[in-house]
């Protein structure tokens, strides 16, 4: 069990349109999954279409040194970085979300 502010407590309702306070937390728990899920949809979308592959492959031939750039250049690695954080986030949150529904 938790305890909450009183205050806390009305803008949970308020944001969740909801009297009750477990359903406005659940609503707000929620919606900000969904929301980091289609950042992160977005993010990963935005690196595939830049380097015209999905992650696996980009991480494959990164490995093998089969990359049109240098593999050691700082937006190659900047975006490897960035783009493995994404896939794992998005897998993280996927779990989660699943978990509550």
């Amino acid at each position: 069990m938790v305890t909450i502010s009183p205050r806390i407590g009305a803008l949970l309702t308020r944001i969740a349109e909801t009297p009750d306070i477990e359903t406005a937390l659940w609503k707000v728990l929620l919606d900000y999954v969904d929301l980091k899920l289609a950042k992160l949809s977005q993010q990963i979308a935005d690196f595939e279409a830049k380097w015209d592959m999905p992650f696996a492959e980009f991480s494959k031939r990164i490995e093998t040194k089969q990359l049109d750039k240098d593999v050691y250049s700082f937006e190659v690695e900047k975006d490897f970085w960035d783009w493995e954080k994404a896939e794992t986030l998005l897998k993280h949150y996927t779990t989660l979300r699943s978990q509550w529904t």
